[in-house]
């Protein structure tokens, strides 16, 4: 599993100290960043100060806005300051994210309103690679960081993304900075956040590359997982994921979500949509749990209100889920959560159009 934590922060800010310290003596103020309307130094300031507002982020666990203060380094501070300064805040930040506890989530705007201590330490790492690259470029050293440190950044914020074998150039690219053969410049970007969204006792925790792909081959995901490891469904959907993010067509806000109990922090099962909506605004549905929480009324909060949270989009009509006609309870977990039983006509045609197995009964639930 590719993590993402204070010890990546923490390689990432010795990266750009190492690359950018040869250059202290020039004068970064009167070089502007490659790509960039700020100077060399100011984008310098910038870096430490994101380190600063992730780390107030987390360790304030604001809710709604950013934390209103900023950094101002003191008149007169040399490159060297600069730097030293980017070092410390580098260090504050990797404290915080390491002892920020599992599951914590504080205000960032994009896309979904909160992040969690990985993705702000993903964020981090990638506000200091991108930048330190900006300030290399405009100065003219050479700077290159690790790959993997690139892939991971990709495997938690750019889910969107297809990953390359060369993970820092698509990383560049990606963010407008560079060219991919094969791939359309990129023009306006943003990174993702996992989506989650409060189901009853649990919380649908949007699951990410970096996750699915650890528990698609046996692993955990880093949840804590009720009876030690997750259902056999739930490695089917992440290896579902996996695919698409590999095609470069996943669209995570349609992905998995692993159902964590908000008294305890235990993972339980999952939901997980089988793609983005088609044409017709249908999009399918899917669950379980591990044996020891079946029973209990969890997945029924989870498909309601993963349900009503895709029926309230633009762009979905009809939420299907297939389910085989000797499962009683999973039948029994759609119909409760607002599912009803499709026409023989509509099943009929379900399987022709959509491919739907023979054996499987067809729920439906529209806007």
């Amino acid at each position: 599993m590719r993590t993402m934590s204070g010890d990546q922060v923490e390689a990432a800010v010795a990266g750009c100290t190492a690359a950018l310290r040869p250059a202290v003596d020039r004068d970064w103020g009167a070089v502007d960043a490659g790509g960039l309307e700020w100077s060399c130094r100011e984008t310098a300031e910038h870096v430490a100060s994101d380190l600063l507002a992730y780390a107030g982020q987390l360790a304030g666990r604001a809710r709604d806005a950013y934390v209103p203060f900023e950094i101002t380094l003191d008149e007169g501070t040399g490159n060297a300051g600069v730097l030293h300064v980017v070092e410390t805040t580098g260090a504050l930040f990797a404290a915080t994210v390491r002892t920020t506890p599992p599951g914590v989530r504080a205000f960032h705007p994009y896309p979904f309103g909160s992040a969690d201590r990985e993705g702000f330490a993903a964020m981090g790492v990638a506000e200091v690679l991108l930048h330190t690259h900006d300030i290399a470029r405009g100065l003219g050293i050479p700077y290159e960081p690790s790959p993997d440190l690139a892939a991971a950044v990709l495997a938690w914020l750019f889910p969107h993304v297809r990953p390359d074998t060369e993970p820092w150039p698509t990383l560049l690219w990606a963010t407008g900075r560079g060219e991919l053969p094969g791939r359309a410049p990129v023009t306006g970007w943003r990174w993702c956040n996992n989506l989650v969204l409060p189901a009853g006792r649990v919380t649908l925790t949007g699951i990410r590359p970096a996750v699915a792909d650890d528990i698609r081959l046996g692993g955990t995901g880093g949840l804590d997982w009720l009876g030690g490891a997750p259902h056999e469904g739930t490695r089917q959907a992440c290896a579902a994921l996996m695919s698409a993010y590999e095609r470069g067509v996943l669209r995570p806000e349609f992905g998995v979500f692993a159902l964590v109990r908000r008294d305890d922090g235990r993972a339980v099962g999952s939901v997980s949509f089988h793609g983005a909506p088609d044409e017709e605004g249908r999009v399918e549905i899917g669950y379980d749990l591990v044996e020891a929480a079946r029973g209990q009324g969890c997945a029924t909060e989870a498909v309601r209100s993963l349900t009503e949270w895709a029926l309230a989009r633009d762009d979905v009509d009809t939420v299907v889920a297939a389910i085989a006609a000797d499962n009683l309870p999973s039948q029994s977990v759609a119909s409760r959560a607002g599912f009803v039983r499709a026409a023989v006509e509509e099943e009929r045609t379900a399987r022709e159009a959509h491919g739907m197995a023979d054996g499987l009964r067809l729920y439906l639930r529209r806007a």
